[in-house]
């Protein structure tokens, strides 16, 4: 009786451990970006070229992956030298304080074909606090190098006063020279560990 019970437990554990399948970013081919508005009649995109994701996935819909992203925040891009070194210092990201931001997934639920709802806890600015994201399946394909990819479109919003990201000048008409919400807009390529 031991022996079959040690077998069950063996054989469970075996299917769980291969049913866990990690997955990292090929960061040569995604794009963590944002986007604000800027003096209220346009926007202005930007991106992190600093940065790391894995997911685990345990299913092949990736319905309940976990999901973890780390961006350096100093490593903020919006094709303006001035711009990104003011970006940089206490105003917004204070860099040297908290140089990472990150994100660890909380749920990743199917909401229509190839459509999820993550959410997660995102850090910035020693600051941590519950987002809601759009999640895009875009596809899977077995690539010529022999590996499997997944590609996801990430979208959302959040307002960049809740993480102490508060500066602003004032214009004119009484509107804000960048806007309190920020666009998410990420393509992240995943390739699966081997």
């Amino acid at each position: 009786m031991k022996k079959l019970m040690l077998s069950v437990v063996v054989l469970f554990t075996s299917v769980n451990l291969y049913a866990q399948t990690k997955w990292n970013a090929d960061v040569a081919n995604s794009d963590i970006g944002f986007s604000v508005t800027h003096m209220m009649i346009s926007e202005i995109d930007g991106s992190f070229k600093d940065f790391n994701a894995s997911m685990t996935s345990t299913k092949e819909d990736f319905e309940d992956s976990k999901i973890e992203f780390t961006a350096k925040a100093a490593s903020i891009t919006t094709n303006n030298d001035k711009r990104d070194a003011h970006l940089r210092n206490d105003d917004f990201f204070a860099a040297d304080k908290y140089p990472d931001i990150t994100f660890k997934s909380v749920s990743f639920k199917k909401v229509a074909d190839k459509k999820y709802k993550m959410v997660g806890n995102l850090t910035m600015r020693g600051v941590t606090r519950s987002i809601t994201l759009d999640v895009t399946l875009m596809g899977t394909i077995n690539d010529p190098y022999g590996h499997t990819r997944a590609a996801f479109k990430i979208e959302g919003k959040l307002n960049r006063k809740d993480y102490g990201i508060s500066w602003s000048a004032s214009m004119d008409n009484g509107g804000s020279v960048v806007s309190n919400e920020v666009l998410i807009k990420s393509n992240v390529e995943m390739i699966k560990e081997k």
